[in-house]
């Protein structure tokens, strides 16, 4: 529980609602909600994960499904997640003392991808597990290591000890996969293991949410995915993983036609930097903006009907070193046409800071290029507290009187009751918070139920401090 100090008044936000999608797994076999992600890459050799590439038609005559499917069956695993929930109580509970808290589980699928036992899943499948449990295809089990999340993208990653070398699924390029192709799904639905379904890609770069502030850009499928799929290996006709299946658009919580996965280049990025690392380094374009249609044009007087349009270019960010400009139109980065917000931030979610990538531009009608760094994004999810936080800009420093400390973005979870988007956090237990990077040092040192002294400082000028439990 998160106890609040008697002086940390803020006001109640409402909840936010999401209609018409639903998680496909890890639900305690019953309800389904959407989960979201992200995100494309561009280039695939990799140091850490094995990634093929290989040209191939798509011809529907002669395609045989049989030898992407062996390879991709044994490498997909059932994972069960045990937690333990609140639930309600009766009379006899109340009588006899029992705890409102009852054991619960819930299933969903995994990838292996490498031969020593890394396996990727979605985050919503191990959310809050008290112990993790992967069984293989051959029926073998085998207690599971939590190594990392990213809860934005809805990506984990798993590490189980074998005694063998295990099957593993090579990364295909999500970004060559194209509109049409044939895919197979293959995962766990309802418990029922070792489940493959086919279907073709139906589209690119969705979002299924702009309302959440989210980054998402799925692959849309209508390969069958279903309660249980979560997790699972979405891949191409010759076994290469293009995605992780991850959410369905559906009124029942079972697959009514679409079901949606992150894009491979995305999750890959995500699991060498969980590896790496521990958490996921998140770079950024430095532009703020919309993709265009024709309204937006008509509105905006401008003869262009696709692209990006930028609204606001981020200071000291790569964009702003490049010299883009607000009203500037991007029309493709790295020679990949960017028709929706979704595709750059899928695009750019899948690159390191310090990347470079080339974008091709419209101003006033003339076409330009641009060279740009992909710059460290200021603004970033700390799920231990519940938290988006971003560095100072000037005209925050100017605000708070001060250059160190991290802004308050939005908070979720239990603390999205509160509104502390006009607060920066100044000191954890203590410690000086100048940045992100003071802030994320700390916490990799706290331990689960470690209580946290926040101390946090508003626009008057005024201190105030907070007790935050960790779950």
């Amino acid at each position: 529980m998160k106890s609040l100090i008697k002086n940390f008044g803020m006001a109640v936000l409402g909840g936010a609602v999401v209609l018409g999608t639903y998680k496909i797994a890890f639900e305690p076999e019953s309800q389904i909600a959407a989960q979201q992600s992200q995100q494309v890459a561009n280039e695939v050799q990799s140091p850490v994960l094995p990634v093929k590439n290989v040209n191939y038609t798509n011809s529907i005559e002669g395609i045989d499904f049989t030898e992407a499917a062996e390879k991709t069956v044994h490498a997909v695993v059932h994972v069960k997640n045990t937690t333990i929930a609140r639930g309600g109580m009766s009379i006899a509970d109340l009588m006899y003392g029992r705890t409102p808290y009852r054991q619960a589980v819930g299933t969903g699928s995994g990838v292996i991808i490498t031969g020593d036992g890394y396996i990727v899943t979605n985050n919503h499948v191990i959310e809050n597990a008290q112990s993790l449990e992967v069984t293989l295809n051959n029926n073998k089990t085998y207690k599971a290591e939590l190594v990392g999340t990213e809860p934005n993208s809805d990506i984990a990653l798993l590490k189980i000890e074998a005694d063998e070398e295990l099957p593993y699924v090579v990364f295909g390029d999500s970004n060559q996969a194209k509109i049409g192709e044939w895919v197979l799904a293959v995962g766990n639905p309802f418990n029922l293991t070792s489940t493959v379904t086919a279907g073709i890609i139906s589209a690119k770069g969705r979002d299924l949410d702009e309302r959440d502030r989210k980054m998402q850009s799925f692959i849309q499928t209508d390969a069958a995915v279903n309660p249980g799929n979560s997790g699972g290996a979405l891949v191409n006709q010759n076994g290469e993983l293009i995605g992780i299946n991850t959410a369905i658009a559906s009124r029942t919580g079972s697959y009514v036609g679409y079901s949606f996965a992150v894009p491979s280049n995305n999750a890959r990025k995500i699991i060498e930097d969980l590896m790496e690392f521990g958490f996921v380094q998140k770079g950024m374009l430095g532009i703020s903006g919309t993709d265009l249609n024709g309204n937006i044009a008509d509105e905006m007087g401008i003869d262009e009907s696709e692209g990006i349009y930028v609204a606001k270019v981020v200071e000291n960010s790569g964009a702003a070193k490049a010299n883009l400009k607000n009203g500037d139109i991007i029309k493709s980065i790295d020679g990949l046409k960017m028709k929706t917000f979704a595709d750059l931030t899928g695009y750019i979610s899948s690159k390191n800071p310090g990347d470079i990538v080339y974008v091709s531009y419209l101003r006033n009608g003339v076409q330009k290029q641009a060279q740009i760094e992909i710059t460290k994004n200021n603004t970033v999810l700390i799920p231990q507290i519940e938290m988006e936080v971003r560095n100072l800009f000037k005209e925050d420093q100017e605000i708070f009187d001060t250059k160190k400390g991290v802004r308050i973005t939005r908070t979720t979870g239990e603390l999205s009751r509160y509104d502390m988007r006009d607060y920066i956090i100044t000191k954890v237990n203590d410690y000086e918070i100048t940045n992100i990077d003071d802030l994320q040092e700390i916490l990799r040192e706290v331990n689960p139920r470690e209580t946290l002294l926040i101390q946090m400082k508003n626009s008057r000028g005024e201190v105030e401090r907070f007790r935050y439990t960790i779950d």
